[in-house]
This record gives C-alpha cells, sequence and structure tokens, in this order.
C-alpha cells in the first residue's frame, strides 16, 4: 500500500522499542513497521466501530490517522464507544477522539475532519488516504463511503453491526467487489431499524471494529489473506462466525464492466430519506403529525386520547405514556385490535416506526390517523423530564 523500501520512514530508537514487538514477527519486521508509520488511513466515525478501530491502529503505529466525525458524545454512547468517557459528554467526538490517541500515542499525526462526509466533500477527503475504514451506522453513508473509494481506488475495510449480529468484509479494490455488488440496492426506509431503535451489545463493536483494524493493518503490510471477496458474519450471542463468498458483479454500476456511475450521487435521495424538516411539519407522507406539547394539552383537558405504542415490550416497561402496546411487527396480525371509528395517535421512541405503521394502517381503511413526532424522547426533552429516556 505504501511506496518502496527506499521511500519509507526510519525508525526512531523510540518507535524500535515501542514496536519491539511487531518488530519479531516475521511477517512484519522492521521494514513493516516502516510501511506503517507510513500509512495514512482515514478512520470514517469515532463511534462504536471507529473507537476500537482507531485506538489499534493508533497503537500499532500507522503514521497518519484521519478522522471524520461531526457529533458530540451522548451518554447512551458510553455503553459500547469506549474511546470517550463520561467527562466527554457534550464533547466533540473527534475531540474526544484525538485526546485518548495521542495520549496512546503521541507520535501520530493525527488529522480532523470535522463535517459529515458527504457527495460535496468525501472525494477531496478520501483522496490523500491508503486505506479508508468505514465505522458509518447508515446506509446513505455506507454507499457514499463505498462510490467515493471505488472512483479513487482506496480499499475499504467495511463493518456494520446490529444487536447480536456484524459483518465485515474489505470493498473496492482492483479485482475484489465492492459493497454494491453485495447490496445492490438499499433496504426501503424504515424496514431496517437503527441501532438506536432495535439496539446493540456493547461489546459487538469491540469485535467487529478489531477486525476491521487487523484488515487495514494486512492490506498495509501486503501479508495474509485480507478479506476481499468474503464477507464475514460474527453472532456473538452464539458465539459464530461464518464466512460467505463474494464475487464482483459485472453489471454494477460503480466498479462493473459498464459503470453508469462515474461521480457521487444524492445518498439520501437514493436511499428513499427524505430531508429532515427544520419544524416539525404538519402532515409527512399524507399523516398528519402530532407535537408532544399537544398531546400533553389535549391530555390536561381530560381527552380520552386513543394511544397505539408501536414499540418492543422491554421499551415499554422503561417508559411509556400509557397508551396500548402492539409491537410494530406484530400490528398486521392484531389489526383487529385497533378501534376503527376512534383516532388513532401512534407513538414509538422517536416517530420512526410509529410513522411507518401510521401509514400502513392508513392504507388499511383507518380513516383518523395521526404520528406523534418525536416520540417518547420527545416527550421526555420537551414535556417531563422524569420520563426516562434510553
Amino acid at each position: 500500500m505504501t511506496a518502496d523500501h527506499i521511500s519509507l520512514p526510519e525508525l526512531t530508537p523510540n518507535e524500535l522499542a515501542r514496536y519491539s514487538r511487531h518488530l519479531i514477527l516475521p511477517e512484519v519486521g522492521e521494514e513493516g513497521q516502516r510501511r506503517l508509520k507510513a500509512a495514512r488511513v482515514l478512520c470514517v466515525g469515532t463511534g462504536g466501530l471507529g473507537a476500537p478501530l482507531a485506538f489499534y491502529l493508533a497503537a500499532a503505529g500507522i503514521g497518519t490517522l484521519g478522522l471524520v466525525d461531526f457529533d458530540v458524545v451522548d451518554e447512551s454512547n458510553l455503553q459500547r464507544q469506549i474511546i470517550h468517557s463520561t467527562a466527554d459528554v457534550g464533547r466533540k467526538k473527534i475531540d474526544s477522539a484525538a485526546d485518548k490517541l495521542l495520549a496512546l500515542n503521541p507520535t501520530l499525526n493525527l488529522i480532523k475532519h470535522e463535517t459529515m462526509l458527504s457527495s460535496a466533500n468525501a472525494l477531496e477527503i478520501l483522496r490523500d488516504y491508503d486505506v479508508v475504514a468505514d465505522g458509518t451506522d447508515n446506509f446513505p453513508a455506507r454507499y457514499l463511503v463505498n462510490d467515493a473509494c471505488v472512483l479513487l481506488g482506496k480499499p475499504n475495510a467495511y463493518g456494520s453491526i446490529f444487536r447480536f449480529e456484524g459483518q465485515a468484509s474489505v470493498f473496492a479494490t482492483e479485482d475484489g467487489p465492492c459493497y454494491r455488488c453485495l447490496y445492490p440496492e438499499p433496504p426501503p426506509p424504515g424496514l431496517v431499524p437503527s441501532c438506536a431503535e432495535g439496539g446493540v451489545l456493547g461489546i459487538l463493536p469491540g469485535l467487529v471494529g478489531v477486525i476491521q483494524a487487523t484488515e487495514v493493518i494486512k492490506l498495509i503490510l501486503g501479508k495474509g489473506e485480507p478479506l476481499i471477496g468474503r464477507l464475514l458474519l460474527v453472532d456473538s450471542l452464539v458465539m459464530r462466525f461464518r464466512e460467505l463468498k463474494l464475487r464482483k458483479n459485472p453489471d454494477c454500476p460503480v466498479c462493473g464492466n459498464n459503470r453508469t456511475i462515474t461521480e457521487l450521487i444524492d445518498y439520501q435521495q437514493f436511499c428513499g430519506i427524505a430531508p429532515e424538516p427544520t419544524n416539525t411539519p404538519e402532515e409527512r407522507n399524507g399523516i398528519p403529525q402530532l407535537t408532544v406539547k399537544e398531546l400533553k394539552r389535549r391530555k390536561d383537558l381530560g381527552e380520552d386520547v386513543y394511544i397505539i405504542d408501536v414499540r418492543e415490550p422491554w421499551e415499554y416497561a422503561i417508559a411509556n405514556l400509557g397508551g396500548k402496546l402492539i409491537p410494530q411487527n406484530e400490528v398486521p396480525q392484531r389489526i383487529g385490535e385497533i378501534d376503527r371509528d376512534r383516532e388513532i395517535i401512534v407513538q414509538c421512541k422517536s416517530g420512526g416506526r410509529s410513522q411507518n405503521i401510521a401509514e400502513f394502517l392508513k392504507q388499511s381503511g383507518y380513516p383518523r390517523v395521526v404520528n406523534l413526532a418525536g416520540g417518547i424522547i420527545a416527550w421526555a426533552d420537551e414535556v417531563d423530564p422524569t420520563v426516562k429516556k434510553y
């Protein structure tokens, strides 16, 4: 991945001591460690996957490490994002991560890209790196990273996590498949819940992130068998690893023989995600949006509101507004339990699942269906701070 032996930087006496356990590995040795020092790696995200990724790459002696992030540390991150601490809550993630990485390895050349990766800036940011490690958590970002890596010829050390399961592979190499070869089309919006809605075992990002870091190191050293053309599946609940063979799709629009994607596109639009409104809209996809403050006003007036809570039972046990619990996956089978003659207020954690169910009910002939915008999180933020947030 780096230049020839002559152009590789020398190791200082301190570095010879620091990386001594690498130097005695025949597969690494002094030349391999010099390759690591010369390498430039970009970590997209400093969250669940980015935390172990960045930590181990910094510890291994990667010379230049770039970080892309624009988020701030939230208390709910600390269950899995081990690069951040309680004292960092409210800080920019990129600053929090930088402090920990430089404390671990002060010689690290750390470059901070405090921005959301987008079609407008991705090529410019990725261009100067040898390997990209994708620590993103949403489909538009994954397609964006993939396409930018293919267009620039940069290997993409990919990982993803959900609940107890994870995936890892290496995409966008010259002869291997890319992310679009595996997933030509994104799932419909709302079909796959986010980790915020579906949950994730806090240890799982560590497992998958370390696998990604291992792949980055192997790519730089040119040793071993990278996960090119292979998708590693991790099931932490039974601790089982499986492997699927992947082939490059000759008809892939970005890496195939007759490419139709030659520049970055609108990935929000590609994934069917409408832009977030600046204010709560009165209606979304034909479904009226009820604010939590308006619901509170109606409750205070003694109105007998009819709420259907489409979260899971364990979520309902943490906090609820007293609505009838019908988990979203059970709604089609239990639709007869929902009163067709009343106005139905559909509620979930943050408003996404409830919007989908509200649209389903409307299509099923229910005349008066509204969505509680922001869900129980908005209720806790704007109405009753004693309601537990999770």
